[in-house]
């Protein structure tokens, strides 16, 4: 049987990085805007960093909800 402590570790670190990972595609996002001549590389830019906020904002919930203990009964 796994160690309790650490699938909490695990899981902990899953969240922090996807939160990472965000914040990286974002931070990318945001130079490709401000880099790009053409609009076009532009709107890509746009999209990622949009993109990359709603993972910020979505995905470590989801997990957090998905890994919840149940309630005792």
């Amino acid at each position: 049987m796994t160690d309790p402590d650490a699938t909490i570790r695990n899981r902990y670190l899953a969240i922090t990085a996807t939160r990472l990972a965000g914040a990286a595609g974002a931070l990318l996002g945001l130079v490709l805007i401000a880099r790009a001549d053409a609009p076009i590389p532009k709107v890509i830019g746009t999209a990622l960093v949009l993109s990359a906020l709603l993972m910020i904002a979505i995905v470590p919930r989801a997990l957090a909800q998905r890994w919840r203990t149940p309630p005792a009964e």
